[in-house]
């Protein structure tokens, strides 16, 4: 029986001050960016001002997300060897962005990646399908991430579940409100660079136990808990369950509407490419450190008590850093993962604005014809709206199993926006018939499949078996947007947007007329 006894629950002043020094800094840098936020360009797409480097590091900053940092590492500290699985499906996407998407999405795309799709077809049908994977992906994360604020911090801090939702919706409706992409993208950098120190930290102290040496920790945790930790099959066990999470990972990488709009925030393609490239390299080390973190976890805490604190092991991470470096550094970990959540919604937000406003308000209501001190205060509004929305679902859910949200959102973004994107770039003869067709069956079978998943229609609400033999749709609900796709397009031919495709390939290769 492991015996590790945790302050967590418990006021922790370190977490409090670290965590208020962040947010005063990150106000300040607001209130900087708010100077410079006056059109559309600063305010969606920090006037493409951001260097390769630095939106490198605000990509995985966006994307290592406090369901990475906990999720994973506690998935590991109690299922071993299959925490592996999320590490490399979230890492694996990255290439595919860099070189099937990155390029293209520069060149073709203003400022949401519905820029591009509806790029040589009809505007108005595309933007609107679209609209409906990105709000769905947004929705569904942001509830995800709002949830998981208010139980964390809950948690971490002592404070109520209410007040500490207030708290995260306010702060990040302020970083866009008033400080658009580039206060955002700064938030972003910091928060990248105060999670990988201290997770590198953490594992510096946690190897300090076993000589330096991963390699003694592995067997540690393989004498402590059997060699299975070590082995496949202890959290995924039906090999098409764990194709279907593959698919959504990586190919959900390259269809999150927040990831995308990085892209243009860089001034030219190439940027854009060097931008994934360092993004792939924080984050391929971030989820090696979150393995060997979980299995410290495991060894040095022991799964009892994580377990015992959380049943989902999220609390692994900040147990292994009260065992290893006290209640300081506890709290400094603590305060880095409300941080981590703060940046994520708030590039959540900024992308939701962002769809309402450019894609909805501007080309399908105005029909392209607003102007740009219009479209801002717009662009504004909708942050607002999405701001207090988020606030009230995250009343509305609370107390409820939400993990599987994030699964969803990688399964919508992988079905309804990955197929359409990378048709509409590679295939002459996509039509709008067919982009629509392809991402209302892809978003579509997306929510209803996992609503029949042992996921939900077991663990949720209680049937003794899922309709749906798969816990993650991608596997279905992707093909399935690729084939409507596909087969619409052959059925409905459009002269004007084949004929469209040579300029869009003149564009997409060598950014001829891109902004």
């Amino acid at each position: 029986m492991d015996t590790f006894q945790t302050t967590l629950g418990q006021v922790n002043i370190a977490s409090i001050l670290i965590f208020f020094v962040f947010v005063t800094i990150t106000l300040f840098i607001t209130y900087w960016a708010a100077k410079r936020t006056k059109t559309t360009s600063e305010f969606y797409a920090a006037d493409r001002s951001i260097s390769g480097f630095q939106n490198g590091l605000a990509l995985a900053g966006d994307y290592m997300s406090a369901a990475s940092f906990l999720g994973i590492a506690g998935m590991v500290a109690l299922k071993g060897y299959d925490g592996l699985i999320y590490s490399i499906g979230f890492l694996v996407g990255w290439p595919l962005v860099m070189f099937l998407i990155a390029e293209p999405l520069r060149n073709l795309g203003k400022f949401t990646f519905a820029d591009v799709v509806a790029f040589r077809l009809k505007q108005r049908p595309v933007r609107i399908a679209s609209s409906v994977g990105s709000l769905s992906t947004i929705i569904f994360y942001l509830i995800a991430q709002m949830v998981g604020a208010g139980s964390l911090i809950t948690i971490l801090f002592g404070l109520p579940y209410e007040f500490a939702i207030i708290i995260v919706g306010v702060v990040m409706i302020s970083y866009v409100l008033f400080g658009g992409m580039l206060a955002t993208t700064w938030v972003q950098i910091i928060k990248a660079v105060l999670l990988l120190c201290g997770a590198t930290f953490l594992v510096i102290m946690t190897l300090a136990n076993f000589g330096m040496n991963p390699i003694a920790l592995f067997e540690q945790a393989a004498t402590k808990y059997s060699g299975s930790v070590l082995e496949p099959g202890g959290f995924v066990k039906n090999p098409w369950d764990a194709i279907s999470l593959g698919l959504a990972l990586i190919f959900g990488t390259a269809g999150l509407p927040h990831i995308l709009m990085r892209f243009f925030t860089v001034p030219d393609a190439k940027q854009a490419r060097k931008s994934v490239f360092i993004a792939t390299g924080f984050i391929g080390y971030f989820y090696i450190l979150t393995f060997i973190i979980g299995f410290g976890a495991m060894v040095l805490v022991g799964q009892d008590v994580i377990a015992g604190i959380d049943k989902g092991g999220n609390m692994a991470a900040l147990l292994l850093a009260e065992s290893v470096g006290g209640q300081f550094f506890l709290g400094f970990i603590a305060a880095v993962a409300f941080a981590t959540i703060l940046a994520v919604v708030a590039g959540l937000t900024l992308s939701g604005a962002s769809t309402l406003s450019h894609d909805l308000y501007v080309s399908v209501i105005k029909k392209g014809k607003a102007d740009e001190v219009g479209e801002v205060k717009v662009a504004r509004m909708a942050t607002l709206l999405i701001g207090v929305m988020a606030i009230i679902l995250g009343f509305i859910f609370k107390g409820q199993n939400v993990a599987f949200m994030v699964g969803l959102a990688f399964s919508i973004a992988a079905s309804a926006n990955f197929p359409s994107l990378l048709l509409s770039i590679l295939w002459k003869k996509f039509t709008t018939k067919g982009a629509v067709a392809s991402m209302i069956t892809g978003s579509g079978l997306a929510v209803v499949l996992i609503l029949l998943s042992p996921t939900v229609w077991v663990d949720l609400f209680g049937n003794e078996t899922a309709i749906f033999p798969l816990k993650n749709p991608a596997l279905v609900s992707m093909s399935a947007a690729f084939i409507m796709g596909i087969l619409v397009s052959l059925f409905t031919k459009e002269d004007e947007a084949a004929l469209k495709f040579e300029d869009e390939k003149l564009r997409t290769y060598l950014g001829v007329g891109s902004e």
